[in-house]
């Protein structure tokens, strides 16, 4: 048929009518979504119900005395479901995240307490009460009980046997960790990019699934004073409402709390605030809007005493130590050393061999445990040594301070000492008269035997204490408190003798660096500590400058802290500790110490402070059977060049202007 003028006019008429409908549609559109926007969006959550999501804060790091990372964090990836997007498919997605996983070896989370292969009888050294209680069986419930009510409680008829215990798993464990729109279930954690991106590109085959980047804890250096660090891990059930009881504290049951160690002791430090996301939902149970309510904020940074370049430096140095004896047929298999700042108590290096890494401890805790050398053991803190002559400048200053000993004064060394007719311990040598440096020098027992039996063991023993030892040191980690024969009266006999020497009494490596610290300083006995600050995780603000705390004053007189620091000095100048430190460039004061073993090889110990003139640290090294005071002497000349003279020193790996001063 022809296009005719009558037809053109028509064609005009609808194009300006469609024209004036979308001019109108489009004000209508402009009007809701730009104009009154605040208005719809206010009567559309003020109409709807609402449900609340966590997001996860960041934990705070922990760093070193310069700012340099020690635990920090980062980005991983978590396979999330959220309840307010899962739809009525939720066993078909659970199979397909199953399968996709286990073809890629990578583990989710799974708590059902029945065997993963067929007849699914119940695993073994795990509780299966939950389990029954939640399905509301008798408590002789067998497994094949359990997991028919499963298959009947997650409609799971349709599937094969396999794949009805694979959905039962993560369907039981959603149920126990209270999956809802509030608590979203994580399925899999810290899952590897590869299959990140091929869920993310699946999305919407999975509804109610997504991945979410995920602050995971973080250590630069995995083996690094791993025993003061500690662990982060899962909450374990019994502490869930009970125990350390996290739900009342407000944790979800998926959060990683701090195990052990400083991660332990800080966590309300290094714990952030969770932030919210609110869901606003239709009567139909439908989505129809999302806002962050409430925001995140990380977790504070602690900063520790700790120098973590002369940390690991102290750490190779033991262990190179402790295989250069065994190498030379000795009989040292262990040992620990700590560095302690003398003005304010402060920890700068804690090192033990050997020792583990934090990387692979989980998957060798038990070979880690049943190790006859230890290596979990924190022997710095918590190892109990007898410490031989290290102990000689506390009895000195005893018998100086109560006037049991004249300056001046020079007791004769016959070797065997015969004041008691049933205990005559001997002197390692023959050396006359001997004055109290030369004493601490050569290390005369016999003069120390005398000196002691003058002061009597009570009066030693309240000395020992005065300077932290047979106590604990109030260091935030465990630490032991040692061990301290409590004599009853001065009349102690040889026993008197004996702890005159360093025998009888115990402590530990910490003690021991922390009681010269106390002597190098005039008499001032700090708690010992091992956090220095705890500032914001910008590092921009100090919530807690942490002082140095007195626990007492061990009160001194100049002419005796003179007199056993010149003694001390003497040890290292042309004493038992002369050929470690006899040329070294800086002046120190020391002790050398040999603590016998019943039917083994003594154990060597070595204290020192340096510089001696104006002391900054203190120093204390036990080597388990390493046979002599001398043997220590190499690892004592390398923690004090790692401290002096490394390049290292003071020195941050973090940009300038972020490290707080």
């Amino acid at each position: 048929m022809p296009f005719t003028k009558k037809h053109q006019t028509s064609l005009t008429v609808l194009s300006i009518l469609l024209v004036i409908v979308l001019i109108i549609y489009s004000a209508r559109i402009y009007s809701i979504q730009i104009v009154n926007s605040s208005k719809y969006s206010s009567n559309a959550k003020g109409s709807t119900a609402s449900r609340t999501a966590v997001l996860k804060a960041p934990r705070g790091e922990i760093l070193d005395r310069y700012g340099r990372q020690i635990a920090a964090n980062r980005d991983g990836y978590n396979i999330v479901f959220n309840k307010a997007y899962v739809k009525e498919n939720i066993n078909d997605i659970i199979l397909s995240l199953v399968n996709l996983l286990d073809k890629k070896g990578v583990e989710h989370k799974d708590k059902l307490p029945l065997e993963y292969k067929s007849p699914y009888g119940f695993k073994e050294n795990e509780s299966t009460a939950k389990l029954i209680k939640t399905l509301d069986l008798a408590d002789y419930a067998t497994a094949a009980n359990c997991f028919t009510r499963l298959i009947e409680r997650y409609e799971l008829e349709k599937y094969t046997l396999d794949e009805q215990r694979k959905i039962a798993g993560v369907r039981y464990s959603m149920e126990i960790e209270d999956f809802s729109i509030s608590y979203p279930y994580t399925f899999a954690e810290d899952i590897p990019t590869e299959i990140m991106r091929k869920i993310s590109e699946s999305n919407f085959l999975l509804d109610g699934v997504s991945v979410e980047v995920v602050p995971f804890r973080f250590y630069p250096d995995t083996s690094l004073a791993v025993n003061l660090i500690g662990t982060v891990g899962p909450i374990f059930e019994e502490d869930w409402a009970a125990g350390e009881n996290y739900k009342a504290r407000g944790y979800a049951f998926d959060d990683k709390v701090g195990k052990s160690g400083i991660e332990y002791y800080a966590e309300e430090h290094l714990r952030g605030t969770d932030g919210e996301i609110t869901y606003y939902l239709d009567d139909e149970g439908n989505i129809v809007d999302k806002e962050i309510t409430k925001n995140v904020i990380p977790g504070k940074s602690v900063m520790l005493t700790l120098d973590a370049k002369i940390q690991r430096t102290v750490q190779d140095a033991l262990e190179t130590t402790v295989k250069e004896l065994q190498s030379q047929g000795g009989t040292a298999r262990a040992g620990a050393a700590v560095v302690t700042d003398v003005k304010t108590g402060g920890v700068i290096t804690s090192a033990n061999y050997p020792t583990y890494d934090i990387a692979t401890m989980s998957e060798k805790y038990d070979e880690l445990l049943a190790d006859p050398s230890a290596p979990l053991t924190d022997r710095a803190f918590q190892g109990v040594y007898p410490i031989g002559s290290t102990i000689k400048p506390i009895v000195a200053a005893a018998a100086l301070e109560n006037n049991h000993y004249n300056l001046g004064e020079t007791i004769f060394c016959a070797r065997e000492y015969k004041y008691f007719d049933d205990y005559r311990p001997s002197c390692m040598h023959y050396h006359k008269d001997m004055g109290l440096t030369a004493a601490l020098s050569k290390s005369c027992n016999y003069f120390f035997f005398e000196l002691g039996r003058r002061v009597g063991a009570l009066t030693l023993t309240d000395y020992f204490k005065q300077f932290g030892l047979g106590v604990k040191t109030g260091v935030e980690i465990n630490d032991s408190a040692g061990i301290l024969v409590e004599p009853t009266s001065n009349g102690f006999g040889g026993d008197t003798l004996q702890i005159s020497i360093g025998q009888m009494n115990a402590f530990t490596p910490l003690q021991l660096s922390n009681y010269v610290a106390t002597f190098a300083n005039g008499g001032t006995h700090y708690k010992a500590t091992l956090i220095d600050k705890i500032i914001s995780y910008d590092m921009t603000q100090i919530y807690d400058d942490c002082k140095p705390t007195v626990v007492n004053t061990v009160k001194l007189k100049d002419e005796t802290i003179s007199a056993i620091k010149e003694g001390m000095l003497s040890v290292t100048v042309d004493g038992t500790g002369q050929a470690a430190l006899g040329d070294y460039p800086i002046k120190i004061g020391g002790k050398t110490g040999t603590a016998q073993v019943k039917g083994k090889a003594d154990h060597s110990t070595f204290v020192l402070f340096a510089p001696y003139d104006s002391p900054e640290i203190a120093i204390s090294v036990v080597l388990e059977h390493g046979a002599s005071g001398y043997a220590s002497g190499t690892l004592v000349r390398q923690i004090l060049d790692s401290y002096f003279f490394s390049s290292d020193n003071n020195v941050s790996d973090v940009p300038p202007f972020t490290v707080l001063e």
